[in-house]
């Protein structure tokens, strides 16, 4: 397998996707329905982007490459430089976003959407992700079954509703895991080799200036970083004000599973996550360059029409989505185990325990 997920898997998955026809997702009282079939099929949407927006420059996506780069280590000299307790948490909350840009890049790299060059996309991959301490390779094939599965509530492996059937588990470490074929344990291993090369790097740091400088400088970003990959990564898939349907069996496509994810407006962070927030048209189609994103899904809207979910509109901080995140957290449990189209439930002995909480 190619180290690049741009390979004939996604070809694949579009050209499988169901063309059903419908009434433009009209139910019979007449109200719009997001999991009825769209009248319209993925070749319609891909021919609706424009042709540039299918371009990639591996000389402008180096190009975010050293800019991610050279403020990391700007931050890092003003930290040091400072040694201030009043600019310690502002590095924290910054360098953190900046880790979590680092992961986009090599996010792209993974999706063979940084260049048309499966050797550059690797390297550059396993020095982004490494540095951040993922296994490129563990996590770039997982993130492509993610993929291909999207809005199946029996083969999706991101964020996937309670009660599902079971799911494949395993390690992004480890070759032998069952998430990984024969073939792709070569990369495993590599991608597991720099992670522990990072590792070792981190470790002889901590005797060189100590554990709490390393803790401070890495550690803590360390986290912040987290945060924002598990709040986007959920924020795509739930907590919209419209219920998001999830499909089984016949009901599901590559098409009306992407159609279940959720754009998000970050504001000020837009530009400096490499606007990941526009998330619909890249799961659909993925091996477009983050660059064009935006063009990409003006232009799309345009043939998806209401099957497209606008975000909200962010001031600089999207405090909004506090409010989209606490609420899919009450409300957005498990999905029944019958039922080709299902939708989350509220467990009661969970909002009991949550209601709780906030009452203390």
């Amino acid at each position: 397998m190619s180290p690049s997920m741009k390979d004939t898997s996604f070809e694949t998955m579009e050209r499988k996707a169901e063309f059903v026809t419908g009434v433009n997702g009209i139910n019979d009282q007449g109200d719009f329905d997001s999991s009825a079939p769209p009248p319209f099929r993925i070749a319609d949407i891909r021919a609706a982007i424009p042709k540039h927006c299918w371009i990639k420059s591996p000389w402008r996506s180096m190009s975010y490459v050293f800019r991610d780069v050279n403020v990391v280590f700007a931050l890092i000299a003003a930290a040091v430089y400072l040694n201030s307790w009043f600019f310690w948490p502002i590095y924290w909350v910054a360098q953190g976003t900046m880790f979590w840009a680092l992961f986009v890049l090599g996010h792209d790299c993974g999706h063979g959407s940084f260049s048309g060059n499966p050797i550059l996309n690797s390297v550059v991959g396993h020095i982004l992700h490494s540095s951040i301490l993922v296994p490129y390779h563990g996590w770039r094939i997982s993130h492509r079954t993610h993929h291909q599965n999207h809005g199946n509530v029996e083969k999706d492996e991101s964020w996937v509703p309670w009660y599902r059937s079971p799911g494949k588990e395993g390690s992004h470490f480890n070759p032998y895991s069952n998430l990984f074929t024969p073939q792709e344990r070569k990369l495993v291993m590599t991608s597991t080799a720099c992670w522990t090369a990072m590792a070792i790097l981190l470790a002889y740091l901590s005797f060189a200036i100590g554990p709490t400088q390393v803790f401070k400088l890495y550690g803590v970003p360390y986290l912040f970083f987290v945060v924002w990959l598990d709040l986007v990564t959920y924020l795509h898939h739930h907590g919209h004000e419209q219920r998001l349907p999830w499909y089984r069996g016949k009901e599901w496509s590559y098409l009306r599973g992407g159609l279940t994810t959720v754009d998000r407006d970050y504001g000020l962070f837009n530009n400096i996550h490499h606007d990941i927030g526009t998330h619909v048209i890249h799961h659909l189609f993925p091996q477009i360059p983050h660059y064009h994103i935006v063009e990409a899904t003006k232009a799309a809207k345009q043939v998806i029409g209401k099957y497209y979910r606008e975000p909200k509109k962010s001031g600089p901080i999207p405090f909004h989505l506090i409010k989209n995140l606490v609420t899919s957290l009450r409300q957005d449990h498990y999905v029944s185990n019958s039922g080709d189209i299902v939708y989350y439930q509220t467990d009661p002995q969970m909002l009991q325990l949550l209601s709780l909480g906030k009452s203390e």
